[in-house]
């Protein structure tokens, strides 16, 4: 998933690399107390420990955040046992050096810890911690445990405890986001592309047909065909407007002009028809859905049927469209390919009904032929 989180300026880059190196100060005692060992090695060694621990400890901190902030998930755990491990072994080398001011440590590992690993790893090191906090200075000779380690320890852990979980939530809310985004663009897409499939099959089927009778009509009655000819001419700037219009977003559908343009189609096609005059039969509320029933039904009926009548029956909350053609050529229960009866225009059809609360229903009619129907559920 990409990053979740918006960029940020060098400036904020430094920023937050000066507040995480802030909380190494409660450091400065073990180095200090490491600088002034009696012997030169002890001072090398332990002031390498603490150093590398501090580097350990940021560069941790900054890979396991960056993870969180890309993923909204912790690290791999072995990755962690590492990074914890190296903090650990480092720590021990500074504590057997300077004491018990090396105990300080543990609240770095603890805090680490719940940042490395998922909760039951993360709670057992921030216990263990916590348990060698309040052991060792009460076994070790010398050791008088005046700081309450075991405290520090505890509400470090449950601070970055909380700053985790807020971390993860947010990207998992970021890639909730992204996901709903690829989801509505992909609903988008598929919404724009039956639309297209709607509006050009259509008027793209009829300008064909009726190019075809144009043609045939030229020698024989070149007056028809120059009708005919106009008429492909309207249809064409009239499927230019239906685009524009798609695209903008404001197209509607008028079932009184998809039964005019239904009658035209069919007529033109040699298909003799048999439509009503007007929409008036069916329910307001459904007529511009039941247009684009009209449309794609008789679009097919034209482009796939080679029937010589076709009929379309309105009702209140029901359209039928049938025809005395081949018929369907496949399972009834199955979408037909492309360039079979079904295809992705009934595909988009029957989406567009379903989701206005219709069903849509295909079958062969009684005497032969094809019938679609589209009702209220």
């Amino acid at each position: 998933m990409p990053n979740a989180q918006p960029a940020r300026g060098p400036g904020a880059g430094r920023f937050f690399w000066l507040w995480a190196a802030v909380w190494l100060f409660y450091m400065i005692g073990p180095i200090l107390d490491g600088w002034h060992r009696p012997e030169i090695w002890q001072r090398a060694v332990s002031l390498a420990a603490a150093l590398g621990f501090c580097a350990v400890y940021l560069s941790g901190f900054f890979s396991v955040r960056r993870r969180y902030r890309v993923t909204g998930h912790p690290p791999a755990p072995a990755e962690g046992v590492v990074r914890v491990g190296a903090m650990v072994v480092l720590a021990a080398i500074l504590t057997v050096l300077v004491g018990e001011s090396g105990l300080t440590s543990l609240v770095y590992i603890a805090v680490t810890g719940v940042f490395a690993f998922p909760p039951r790893g993360a709670w057992s090191v921030v216990f263990g911690s916590a348990l060698v906090a309040g052991v060792l200075p009460r076994i070790v000779p010398g050791w008088d445990g005046t700081i309450d380690l075991v405290f520090a320890v505890m509400v470090a852990a449950l601070a970055v405890w909380g700053v985790t979980r807020v971390v993860q939530r947010n990207g998992q809310l970021a890639e909730a986001r992204e996901e709903i985004t690829r989801l509505a663009i992909a609903a988008e897409r598929n919404r724009f592309a039956r639309d297209m499939h709607d509006l050009l099959g259509h008027s793209l089927t009829v300008v064909s047909v009726k190019s075809e009778l144009a043609a045939r009509l030229v020698q024989l009655a070149p007056e028809r065909a120059e009708a005919e000819l106009t008429d492909i001419q309207r249809l064409v700037r009239e499927a230019l407007a239906d685009v524009r219009a798609a695209v903008a977003g404001y197209r509607e559908m008028s079932l009184a002009t998809e039964l005019a343009s239904a009658r035209s189609a069919l007529d033109a096609a040699g298909i003799e028809a048999d439509v009503p005059v007007t929409g008036e039969a069916v329910d307001p509320q459904r007529q511009e859905l039941f247009a684009w029933v009209v449309r794609e039904g008789v679009t097919n009926v034209v482009r796939h049927s080679d029937a010589k009548h076709c009929w379309i029956r309105l009702g209140r909350t029901a359209v039928e469209i049938g025809d005395d053609g081949r018929g369907p050529q496949g399972p009834l229960d199955e979408p037909e390919p492309e360039e079979g009866r079904g295809g992705h225009g009934l595909g988009g059809l029957r989406e567009r009904l379903e989701a206005a609360g219709c069903v849509l229903s295909i079958g062969r009619r009684d005497g032969g032929g094809f019938l679609l129907r589209a009702s209220v559920a």
